[in-house]
C-alpha cells in the first residue's frame, strides 16, 4: 500500500530542508527523504569541515610568523588528531542542528533510505511506496573517480576520505590544481606535510585570468608547495605509503612520489541510481538533470535543485535554487537562475573572491573593457596586518559604466567582494562605489580608489613572468 503526499523532497542538503519547511508551512503534506547524512555535502564533507581545517592551518601558519609581529612563541606543532576532533565536532553540531530543525517542521515526514522513481508520480524508499504530484530532487554530487591507469589498485583519498586523516602525511601528492586541490594543498602544507600538486593544464585555475593564476602560484610556492603543470596522460603506481603519479605525455615526463594521494579532479551528480528513466526525466551526457530557468525538468511536477542540475556547484547556488523554486511554486514570483551573478571564493590564504566576468570573458563578449588594479601592497589595512600578497581587480564596461566583474585576491577578499556584488545586483553604475565613503582602515576602502584608476584594455593581461 502506498503513502500519499502533496510533495516529496529528495535529499536533505542545502536546498532540501528549506524547501520542505516552506512547503509544510504552506499546509502541504511533505515527505523529505535522505539516504545518508542530514545537511548534505556542505555540512558533512564540504564547506563546514574544510573551512574549520583551514582555520586550524591558518593558526599554525600565523604561529610560525609570530616573530614578524614582535610576538614570541615556542615551537609550533600540529596535533592532527585534535584538528580532526575539532573539525568533526563543528560538522557534527551543524548536522545535529539540521536534524533538530527537520524534526520540528510542521507537516514534514522524514524518510531514511535511497529513493528510486518507479513512475513520474511514484517512488520507492526501501519497502515504502510514495505517491505525490510534485517531486523536488536535491541529491547533490560526489567526487569523480577518474579512469587513470592504476586507479583501481593504488590507494587514494577524495575530499571525503582526507577529512578522516588523524595522522599527518609525510608527502601529500594532489592530482588536480583547482579549488579543492589548492585548498587542501595549502592546508596540509601548513600542518607540516610536504605537498606536490599535479595539474594537467599549463597553469593553475585555468578559468581565471592569467594574472590571478600567477599570483596564486606565487602564494603557494612561497609556502614550499611544489607544482607540476602540463601533466597529461596521468598514471598511478605504488601501494600504501609509497605512491607515484606519472605524467606520461608531459615534456619532460614527470614522476611524482609521495606517501598519500588525493584525487581532486572534479565532481559528478548523484543521479545514476534514482530511476530517472522511469520518471522520464532528461539528463545530459554528464548525468546532470536538465532544467529550465526555474529549475523545472522536462517532466511536469518534477524539479531539480543544487549540484545535480549542473547550474551551480556551490552551497550558495543550491540555496538560491531553493529560493527560485519556492518563489515560483509558492509566491507567484518569477525568479530565474539566469538572474544570478557568478560569485564564488577560493579559500586559500589569502582568499580569492570572484564575481561576474573575468577580463578574458568580458573581452570575448565584446564589451568596452576598462580595468582597475590595486596591489595589496598599497592597501593600508593589509600592510598593518602584514598580509600584502595579492591584488584587487575590477572590470567595468566603459559604455554602460556597469561593473562586469571583479577579483580580490588578498586579505578579506572573500568578504570585501560583496561591496561590488551588491552594486551589480542593483544594476547601478560603478560610480556608486567611487562616490561612497568607506570606513578607514579597511580592505574595502580601497575599492573606490581602484575604480577611480580605470584604464582601457584590448587584450587580456598576461601573467607576470
Amino acid at each position: 500500500m502506498s503513502k500519499r503526499f502533496d510533495a516529496v523532497v529528495i535529499g536533505a542538503g542545502q536546498a532540501g530542508p528549506s524547501l520542505a519547511q516552506r512547503l509544510g508551512a504552506a499546509g502541504r503534506k511533505v515527505a523529505l527523504i535522505e539516504r545518508k547524512l542530514m545537511g548534505g555535502t556542505c555540512v558533512n564533507t564540504g564547506c563546514i569541515p574544510t573551512k574549520a581545517m583551514v582555520a586550524s592551518a591558518e593558526v599554525a601558519h600565523m604561529g610560525r610568523r609570530a616573530a614578524d609581529y614582535g610576538v614570541g612563541t615556542g615551537d609550533i606543532t600540529v596535533d592532527m588528531a585534535q584538528v580532526w576532533k575539532r573539525t568533526q565536532g563543528i560538522s557534527g553540531r551543524s548536522r545535529e542542528n539540521v536534524e533538530n530543525w527537520v524534526a520540528g517542521m510542521a507537516n514534514v515526514s522524514l524518510f531514511r533510505g535511497h529513493a528510486r522513481f518507479e513512475s513520474p508520480r511514484t517512488l520507492r524508499v526501501g519497502d515504502e511506496l510514495i505517491e505525490a504530484d510534485q517531486f523536488f530532487i536535491n541529491v547533490g554530487g560526489r567526487a569523480v573517480e577518474p579512469d587513470f591507469p592504476g586507479v583501481g589498485t593504488v590507494p587514494y583519498l577524495t575530499n571525503v576520505g582526507i577529512l578522516q586523516l588523524q595522522e599527518l602525511p609525510k608527502h601529500l601528492v594532489i592530482v588536480g590544481g583547482s579549488y579543492i586541490g589548492l585548498e587542501f594543498g595549502q592546508m596540509f602544507r601548513r600542518f607540516g606535510a610536504e605537498v606536490s600538486i599535479v595539474e594537467r593544464s599549463q597553469r593553475l585555475l585555468p578559468r581565471e585570468d592569467p594574472d590571478v593564476s600567477a599570483a596564486v602560484v606565487d602564494i603557494l610556492e612561497r609556502e614550499g608547495i611544489t607544482l607540476h603543470l602540463g601533466a597529461e596522460c596521468i598514471e598511478l603506481e605504488g601501494s600504501a605509503g609509497e605512491i607515484c603519479v606519472i605524467a606520461e605525455c608531459a615534456e619532460p615526463r614527470m614522476k611524482v612520489h609521495g606517501t598519500h594521494l588525493l584525487l581532486a579532479v572534479g565532481r559528478r551528480p548523484n543521479t545514476d541510481d534514482l530511476g530517472l528513466d522511469r520518471a522520464g526525466v532528461k539528463m545530459d551526457k554528464n548525468g546532470y538533470i536538465v532544467v529550465d530557468d526555474q529549475c523545472r525538468t522536462n517532466v511536469e511536477g518534477i524539479w531539480a535543485m543544487g549540484d545535480c542540475n549542473g547550474r551551480g556547484a556551490f552551497t550558495h547556488t543550491s540555496y538560491n535554487d531553493y529560493e527560485i523554486v519556492a518563489a515560483n511554486v509558492l509566491d507567484n514570483e518569477p525568479r530565474r537562475i539566469s538572474d544570478r551573478i557568478t560569485a564564488y571564493a577560493l579559500y586559500i590564504d589569502p582568499p580569492l573572491g570572484r564575481i561576474g566576468l573575468t577580463e578574458t570573458e568580458a573581452l570575448q563578449k565584446g564589451h568596452d573593457v576598462q580595468v582597475g588594479v590595486r596591489p595589496m601592497t598599497r592597501v593600508g589595512r593589509a600592510i598593518e596586518r602584514g598580509e600584502t600578497l595579492g591584488f584587487m581587480k575590477v572590470i567595468v564596461d566603459g559604455q554602460s559604466e556597469r561593473l562586469l566583474g571583479a577579483a580580490i585576491l588578498g586579505a578579506s577578499g572573500d568578504e570585501a567582494i560583496h561591496c561590488l556584488l551588491d552594486v551589480m545586483y542593483a544594476d547601478a553604475p560603478y560610480r556608486t562605489v567611487t562616490h561612497a565613503v568607506h570606513i578607514h582602515p579597511t580592505i574595502s576602502e580601497l575599492l573606490p580608489t581602484t575604480l577611480q584608476d580605470l584604464h582601457p584594455v584590448t587584450a587580456p593581461v598576461a601573467a607576470a613572468s
